[in-house]
């Protein structure tokens, strides 16, 4: 259903109009090597060699144990393939490889999300810089009625691994709230589209709640009022420093490699971030079609590229501080200010004059 901004449900709670979607569609996007390192780990403590879980990637230990390495998510996805055959009869496989996920797994991610004031401004940082987890099920937002519902689409997961991915996505965010938070999570109820445990086997419960299965998709479903509550180690400027490296790591990522880029390319040419979709197509010798596929491939699209450039350059001429907002809002070809502040807040967190104040302390 739509969003209403600035409304308020029955339940005196804002609407979550401010926790965007994720920018990626879909989990193909490079990724540190934590995961992969924690699955072979994992699936040592059940007898399963390294050799047999990275086989086929191309990856070793060593490289795994590299901060500054990359891997690539289908790399990552064979490792979960190889660990689903190695193990084929063990009944929550996937949730019990979650418990590895702790919150420290993710590096800067993990700090920009305890230093947020609330549980609603951590959700927005988490899916703000959803590239840097380890997700393959893509988490949104939603209200249904009176209900906050955060729905985790595993729709692009190929069939052999959904139910395996969707299990561990769903353990690790239950780990992370549960050393994140000292009271239990309001959780009302969880319907998975996974099938049920075999017979004999006990279903595994989460926030307190066992999951109904056989469920269209699948979803976790909060008590609205939890989006508010205080996180116990809020710090606006830890914050702001988690942030920024967050999206400096983002944009080094995005920067490698991919038609993507060459589309970035295009747009920090002059007047490059007032050009359509059709004047880029042409710049690079393709339709607007073919561009919008191939973009989409790499699980981005032609606003999501824009808005990484003009968010470079809007936070690149506060930091030289020679411009007023107005005039950084007609060089990113804004119409008004005030649409850029919108969507600077919308990239970032903060308004463009809290970015300038911050950089200059």
């Amino acid at each position: 259903m739509p969003h209403r901004r600035d409304k308020h449900h029955s339940t005196g709670v804002r609407a979550p109009d401010d926790i965007p979607d994720p920018v990626v569609r879909d989990w193909d996007f490079p990724r540190s090597p934590i995961s992969a390192l924690l699955l072979t780990r994992f699936a040592a403590e059940y007898q399963v060699p390294a050799e047999t879980v990275l086989c086929g990637t191309g990856l070793t230990e060593p490289e795994l144990e590299d901060p500054s390495f990359s891997v690539d998510a289908h790399q990552e996805l064979r490792i979960v393939r190889n660990l689903v055959n190695a193990l084929p009869d063990m009944p929550g496989l996937g949730m019990l490889a979650g418990l590895q996920y702790h919150l420290t797994a993710y590096g800067i991610l993990g700090f920009a999300f305890i230093s947020s004031s609330t549980v609603r401004d951590g959700m927005a940082v988490a899916l703000r810089y959803l590239e840097l987890s380890f997700a393959f099920c893509i988490p949104r937002i939603r209200w249904s009625g009176e209900e906050l519902r955060v729905e985790l689409d595993a729709s692009a997961i190929p069939s052999d691994v959904r139910d395996f991915l969707v299990e561990r996505d769903l353990s690790a965010i239950h780990t992370i709230m549960v050393e994140l938070l000292p009271a239990p999570i309001p959780v009302q109820r969880i319907e998975l589209s996974l099938p049920p445990p075999p017979d004999g086997i006990e279903a595994p419960a989460f926030f307190g709640t066992v999951p109904s299965f056989g469920a269209p998709q699948d979803v976790i479903i909060l008590d609205p009022a939890f989006l508010d509550q205080p996180l116990p180690q809020a710090n606006e400027h830890t914050l702001a420093m988690c942030e920024a490296q967050c999206r400096d790591l983002l944009a080094g990522r995005r920067e490698r490699s991919g038609f993507a880029k060459q589309v970035r390319d295009q747009m920090l040419g002059p007047d490059g971030v007032r050009m359509g979709m059709e004047d880029v197509a042409r710049k690079l010798h393709t339709t607007a079609r073919t561009l919008h596929r191939r973009l989409n491939a790499e699980g981005t699209n032609f606003q999501a590229v824009r808005d990484e450039v003009r968010a470079a350059l809007a936070e690149g001429m506060l930091r030289d501080g020679a411009l007023s907002v107005d005039d950084i809002a007609i060089r990113l070809g804004y119409a008004e200010a005030a649409s850029f502040i919108h969507a600077f807040k919308r990239w970032t967190g903060t308004t463009p004059m809290s970015y300038a104040r911050r950089r200059q302390t």
